[in-house]
Order: C-alpha cells, then structure tokens, then sequence
C-alpha cells in the first residue's frame, strides 16, 4: 500500500503594494532610512530636508495605510524590500 500526502491548497498571500495605496517615491524613501534606524532628523540630512518635512511624509504613510507605531513602518519598509 502507498501513501500519497498532498498539501492542503492555499492561496499566496497578495503582495503588500498590490492592496496598499502606492507610496511615492519620497515617501518610499524616509521609510527607508527610518527602517535603518536613522531618526527623523538623520533622514531629514540624507534627504537634504527639513526634519518637519521627513514627518509629513511618515505622517501621511501612516495615515494611508492605518500604520501606528515604527515597529510597524519598519515591517512594511521590509515587505517592500526598501
């Protein structure tokens, strides 16, 4: 007698990009250095921007996709491959 097993079928998760609202490109980029570890001020000097300006954009990504703490913002920085 032979035992065959076969996996139970399940659907792949969809990407995180394909049901968020897209992130423009300076967004992306603050998430970035925010995941790395700088602060606001850190990736305020990377991006040639004022501190309140890398805030604005957090603020928003947060906003755009119910994000509320950096643990979270970090997670998503890494589903992205930021």
């Amino acid at each position: 007698m032979s035992l065959t097993l076969i996996a139970p079928h399940t659907e792949a998760p969809a990407p995180a990009t394909a049901t968020a609202p897209a992130l423009a490109p300076r967004e992306q980029e603050a998430l970035r250095h925010i995941a790395a570890g700088c602060t606001y001020l850190q990736a305020a000097r990377h991006m040639g921007l004022s501190k309140h300006t890398v805030d604005a954009y957090l603020r928003r990504i947060r906003a755009k996709l119910g994000i509320h703490s950096t643990a979270e913002l970090t997670r998503l920085a890494i589903s992205l491959g930021l």
